[in-house]
């Protein structure tokens, strides 16, 4: 594995989230706000640490970069029919933390997003369906557009998948959330790993994308980030990563 910090290029890694410096853009996915009330009507019990998790998250990597407009890629709250209370309470919290730290907020609809749009308009925010800026396309996943298709894109930045890698560490295996890219036709593909801090997603060795798209994961790079560093783990193509697990 080679140790690298970001990515020189258009788009840097950090921490579980994309950096573009250019623009001073900050992209996210999957916060999944409210899991832990979705498990307790479920009869499982959990502190309500999540969100606090997920606030010193986003402190710790605005200490580290300039940042004027956070992305969302969908999934920021959990319950798909409802809205629940802390739903509620902590999605408008985070969306006022976040106001109070850059210009400008993007919600994109992820499938978890069905009923966000009355949390999102209290605070006159708009919930897209997908958001292109200069040859970038941002989306969920969960759905294929077709205007992110254009030629004119050369980059797309995809959340939904949560994609994590799970590693024989001796007796014992390990999984780490981790970056995806690849590419699709003549695009680069980016899926970031869900900024959901109590699950670390699904194994991409053994789980399917869920994605409305048709890659070929194999031919991906892995790249993991290293908790509390500002360091990224290249593992190489998804291919070649057998003898990991």
């Amino acid at each position: 594995m080679e140790e690298k910090v970001g990515r020189k290029e258009i788009y840097e890694f950090i921490g579980n989230s994309i950096y573009i410096p250019e623009k001073k853009i900050l992209v996210m996915t999957d916060l999944h706000i409210g899991y832990e009330e979705t498990l307790k009507d479920k009869g499982v019990f959990l502190p309500k640490t999540q969100y606090k998790k997920i606030e010193e998250k986003i402190e710790n990597i605005l200490e580290r970069v300039d940042i004027k407009t956070i992305i969302i890629l969908g999934d920021l709250k959990h319950e798909f029919g409802k809205i629940s209370d802390q739903e509620w309470r902590e999605t408008k919290k985070i969306i006022n933390f976040l106001e109070s730290k850059v210009k400008k907020i993007i919600l994109l609809r992820g499938n978890h997003d069905t009923i966000l749009g009355p949390i999102a308009g209290d605070k006159n925010l708009e919930v897209k369906d997908y958001y292109i800026k200069d040859g970038m396309a941002f989306l969920h996943g969960d759905k294929k557009r077709i205007e992110v298709l254009d030629k004119k894109i050369k980059k797309i930045f995809l959340g939904h998948m949560h994609p994590a890698i799970t590693i024989n560490k001796g007796v014992k295996k390990e999984t780490y959330k981790c970056f995806l890219v690849g590419k699709y036709k003549d695009k680069e593909i980016v899926i970031l790993p869900s900024f959901f801090p109590l699950v670390e997603g699904s194994n991409i060795l053994v789980s399917n994308t869920n994605l409305d798209f048709k890659f070929d994961l194999k031919k991906f790079n892995v790249y993991i980030p290293v908790e509390g560093e500002n360091k990224i783990l290249d593992f190489g193509k998804v291919k070649d990563m057998g003898e990991l697990v």
